[in-house]
């Protein structure tokens, strides 16, 4: 029976928080870098306004770019805060919001070859972003400085 009432109560808890909205994820707003011996990486996005968050990601050795992401947060088809992302400006893949606090979030696509799970969390001056298959395996971390 304490099970039953336990699980109630839960439910009524999720179901009763605010739905996410793309101005949840203003704590990501900013120019963040990451720099190690020759290698560097610079990921910023734009503050929530218009119901989209706007960033890119470049990396590259010494002054030669490597990679770079056309990257957006804005309401998917759900209604629900989705992570696009456009890496090498190729086609857009989108990311479900799956889990989301005051400083974290976490996107998901299990039917992307990878990355399938997309997850960022500040502490302070502090970002760090990890993506990983969706089991959390093959992990790839940058943890960046807010400049």
């Amino acid at each position: 029976m304490t099970n039953w009432l336990t699980a109630g109560l839960s439910l009524l808890l999720v179901a009763a928080a605010p739905a996410a909205k793309v101005e949840d994820f203003g704590w990501l707003a900013g120019q963040w870098t990451s720099e190690a011996d020759d290698r560097w990486t610079e990921e910023s996005w734009t503050g929530p306004r218009g119901g989209v968050m706007l960033g890119h990601s470049r990396s590259g050795r010494g002054d030669a770019l490597r990679e770079f992401e056309f990257l957006r947060i804005a309401a998917g088809a759900d209604g629900a805060p989705a992570y696009i992302a456009q890496p090498g400006g190729r086609a857009a893949v989108a990311f479900a919001l799956v889990q989301h606090d005051a400083a974290s979030a976490t996107f998901e696509n299990p039917a992307h070859d990878y990355p399938q799970r997309i997850h960022y969390a500040r502490d302070g001056d502090t970002l760090t972003a990890t993506i990983s298959l969706i089991d959390g395996s093959k992990p790839m971390r940058w943890m960046y400085r807010r400049r």
